[in-house]
């Protein structure tokens, strides 16, 4: 085959532009340190480089946002339940404080005090933030737990189920003793009858302005059937409302009696034993108006509608359901970040605390009756043998009335003081799962860190190179283009004429 000047220049020519390629690609390299620039460079490479970005990319979204955000998340609840540990227990050195036999007016004083401080700061632990988000309201994590402030035109439609078991004694007192300002002759002796009757009963998580809408007390019958419990609800507003009904605070064997003021369903001894005997359900569906601040609301716990607006076509629904907030705080590992409400905050919490005040304030009244006959029975005007003999009357029954108060204060605490414990309880095994899942989560933290170190490797082999070998590999390059300029050059010099 014949060679000729233009093929060899068209050969060197080509040469010359491959080491040229060559040294502009490791002139890059030297430049970026990777091994491409582009993805027709080495499509494996390319390939292999997207897919560990892409992971790499997720990691650092567990890493940097996910589990931080987490952490942060479940440090607010701990700190959240270490305080309302921190508040029950408070109120529990109270209830022990307050089942002694020995107390005076001031150590009274003192317990009333202290529990009203309390009762307003049970819920408020439950309003705790993270960045803004409520961390025990589930999904509604822009809502507070409870009302912020006084809405006597906000009305609810509950539903409340209880079983056989929310039956618990309570003590109910007749005749409150009325002190006269002062013994004249037309002062009536004093005739008030102090008694005292126990009756089982059932307490709604509210009370006040509350209209019952539906009751129904049933249980399962051997062939798998419901049997409804015949009973009579009668309603009162007040608990003297009823006292004045039946002159005194008794409930019928066959009735139930529902308190406004308390929220309460009395039960009669044949409806309460047949609740006990047959294991029964009681089903109460209510109309409440009127939240006070400080309340909580109750979409977090039952089933509801807000029928505040009169446009029936503004009512809301709302349907009591688990609302976990999970987070994804590595490849296929979910965690849950949050406790909801009804797990800690229990309604019925407020209600034992606001209870515990009715009954100190009351032992406190009853007792300032008996300090107030006994100052007016010194008095000098009252030295006659007919105003000692009333004042006596009136000192015996209201002596009668503080003794069954200080009884019931008595044995109302030491009975709360289980009922606490049981709070105390639940806040624990909170305080225990937050803590199991913070665990956790370190685990996952150390595992994603060194999973984060070992990407960064696999990237780092797979794309980039060591300056030395770029350095070597570069002057390699530019000598071959040096040495192909230069024997381009001598090939130039030679022509045809020289050998003839």
């Amino acid at each position: 085959m014949r060679i000729t000047n233009n093929m060899i220049l068209s050969n060197t020519k080509g040469n010359i532009n491959s080491n040229k390629l060559l040294v502009d690609k490791y002139n890059t390299q030297m430049t970026t340190q990777k091994k491409i620039s582009k993805a027709s460079e080495n499509p494996v490479i390319a390939i292999r480089s997207l897919r560990l970005s892409t992971t790499m990319c997720q990691i650092n979204q567990f890493a940097d946002n996910n589990i931080p955000d987490a952490v942060a998340w479940m440090n607010v609840t701990e700190n959240a339940l270490t305080n309302m540990k921190d508040i029950l227990t408070d109120i529990r050195t109270q209830c022990v404080n307050g089942s002694t036999d020995t107390l005076t007016s001031d150590d009274r004083q003192t317990i009333l005090d202290n529990l009203k401080a309390l009762s307003e700061q049970v819920y408020s632990e439950g309003n705790a933030e993270y960045a803004g988000k409520s961390v025990f309201t589930g999904y509604r994590t822009s809502d507070t737990l409870t009302f912020q402030k006084d809405e006597p035109e906000t009305t609810f439609e509950i539903t409340q189920d209880f079983d056989y078991r929310a039956l618990e004694e309570k003590r109910y007192y007749t005749g409150d003793v009325e002190i006269p300002e002062a013994i004249t002759d037309t002062t009536v002796a004093c005739n008030t009858k102090i008694s005292e009757n126990s009756f089982e009963r059932v307490r709604l998580a509210y009370n006040g302005d509350i209209t019952v809408d539906d009751f129904t007390v049933s249980y399962k019958t051997a062939n798998g059937g419901t049997q409804n419990v015949p009973t009579t609800l009668t309603t009162y507003e007040t608990e003297k409302a009823w006292e004045a009904d039946k002159q005194e605070r008794v409930v019928g064997d066959d009735e139930v009696v529902f308190i406004e003021e308390t929220g309460e369903f009395i039960f009669g001894k044949n409806v309460a034993n047949t609740i006990s005997d047959n294991r029964a359900d009681i089903h109460v569906e209510y109309t409440k108006k009127g939240f006070a601040n400080g309340e909580a609301k109750p979409y977090y716990y039952y089933d509801c509608r807000d029928i505040s607006d009169d446009d029936a076509r503004h009512h809301v629904s709302y349907t009591k359901e688990d609302q976990d907030i999970n987070y994804t705080t590595a490849s296929n590992t979910v965690t849950t970040i949050n406790t909801q409400a009804e797990q800690i905050f229990d309604t019925e919490i407020q209600r034992d605390v606001n209870e515990l005040v009715n009954v100190v304030q009351r032992s406190l009244d009853a007792n300032t009756k008996v300090e107030k006959l006994k100052v007016m029975m010194n008095e000098a005007q009252y030295q006659d043998e007919e105003s000692q003999k009333m004042l006596q009357g009136y000192l015996d029954a209201a002596q009668k009335e503080a003794d069954f108060a200080d009884d019931n204060m008595q044995k109302t605490y030491e009975h709360y003081i289980t009922r606490f414990d049981g709070y105390m309880e639940s806040v624990n095994i909170a305080i225990i799962d937050v803590g199991s899942k913070q665990n956790s989560l370190s685990l996952t933290k150390v595992r994603v860190e060194n999973q984060q170190t070992t990407i960064e490797e696999l990237k780092s082999n797979n794309e980039d190179r060591d300056i030395s070998d770029i350095i070597i590999d570069y002057y390699a390059s530019y000598n071959a283009y040096t040495s192909s300029l230069t024997a381009a050059g001598k090939l130039n010099e030679s022509n045809l004429l020289k050998y003839i």
